[in-house]
């Protein structure tokens, strides 16, 4: 997910927030200081609601935040390699490198989310009734229920059995354990989730026309991104089972063509050999070593003043932006990375060397080769 800043670690997993997130937390501060909270105890300094109400946002989403780790921990600890997490506009996604290894797996890591919020949905309950005996009604009591109400109800709206919710990874294990097809499985969440996002999306165009404009736009939003995540999660599904098998150096385009990183930009970008073939190159040091790519685009974005003097070293890619997977290495396991990387190509390294380079136009023709023709299986169950 692109445009998103880095929050530090937690646990070795990278934490990043999507600008996004500044859209829910102002709808959450709103809310609740201009509405909620003014309304469930009159009377107070319009300071003290808008102090209670950004602590509250901030609180939710850590909250988030929480239910995001567990999944990236459960996972960690089933195998599964996890990239980072993103708290974005609709909660927060743990972008994991594979998927489970069995059914069992899956069913921890997805059941492990609602069952997080829930626990904190109970801690936050019980603490605005502590807090209600002790302190009596007041701000502090209503931030607290309502921190436990919207975990409680992060978590039932989650344990839906429908894709992408953590409840269709429960059906999808569900299925997999009964049937032992993971892709059938997938299919049944994915048709669930597709089947939940129009329900939702027919109740929020209810609700706009009887008048609750906001709300019902709200439900269209969430139901249309569950629609989409769920036909995501069966294009991806099938993609993996037709790469299954596969290694990266099937597909690949060996030896392909570099450019020396002592070169100008200047140099590249009049070459004609470099200009018209390709948009982006491996960048070679003077061993032959990779130690980057170079596109066209960066090297376009070095002022017309500075190409002679600056070379594509010094503005190409470096290598950690970069997939580098071995020849032997999975291709199915190299597609998330690839739909990741800004440049979209993944430079295949052997000991250090430079042997092929991987781009989704790569992909795509291996997925159309005879012997992987469509794997969707037409029953479901």
């Amino acid at each position: 997910m692109r445009a998103t800043l880095s929050l530090g670690q937690v646990r070795g997993i990278r934490v990043r927030a999507h600008w996004s997130v500044l859209f829910v937390f102002a709808l959450i501060l709103f809310g609740l200081a201009e509405g909620g909270f003014p309304e469930a105890g009159p009377g107070r300094p319009t300071w003290q609601y808008w102090f209670v109400s950004a602590v509250t946002s901030v609180v939710f989403l850590l909250s988030l935040l929480a239910h995001e780790i567990s999944h990236a921990l459960v996972a960690r600890r089933n195998g599964v390699c996890v990239d980072d997490i993103t708290l974005w506009l609709l909660g927060g996604l743990a972008r994991l490198r594979s998927e489970a290894a069995g059914p069992g797996a899956e069913f921890r890591i997805a059941g492990v989310g609602p069952l997080v919020s829930l626990a904190l949905g109970a801690v936050f309950a019980l603490t605005a009734g502590l807090a209600a005996e002790l302190l009596g009604a007041g701000l502090v009591v209503e931030a607290l229920a309502w921190l436990a109400g919207i975990n409680i109800l992060l978590a039932l709206f989650n344990a839906l059995p429908a894709a992408p919710l953590d409840g269709g990874r429960l059906l999808r294990a569900f299925v997999w354990w009964k049937t032992g097809n993971r892709l059938r499985a997938t299919a049944v969440a994915t048709v669930a989730g597709q089947c939940l996002g129009w329900v939702l999306v027919g109740i929020g165009l209810y609700l706009v026309v009887a008048g609750a404009a906001f709300s019902g736009i709200w439900l269209v939003v969430i139901g249309w991104f569950v629609i989409v995540m769920a036909t995501m999660e069966g294009s991806q599904a099938r993609l993996r089972e037709q790469l299954g098998g596969i290694a990266v150096s099937e597909a690949m385009t060996p030896g392909p063509e570099t450019v020396p990183g002592a070169a100008t930009v200047s140099d590249f970008l009049t070459d004609p050999h470099y200009r018209f073939r390709h948009s982006a190159f491996p960048v070679v040091d003077d061993g032959g070593t990779a130690i980057g790519l170079i596109t066209l685009k960066r090297a376009d974005a070095v002022p017309v003043e500075e190409r002679p003097s600056t070379s594509v070293a010094r503005v190409s890619m470096p290598l950690q932006e970069i997939p580098t997977p071995h020849p032997r290495d999975p291709l199915a396991r190299l597609v998330p990375d690839l739909q990741a990387s800004p440049a979209h190509r993944a430079l295949v390294l052997e000991g250090g060397r430079l042997v092929g380079i991987v781009t989704t136009s790569d992909i795509s023709r291996v997925t159309t080769r005879p012997n992987a023709s469509s794997l969707w299986p037409r029953r479901t169950l």
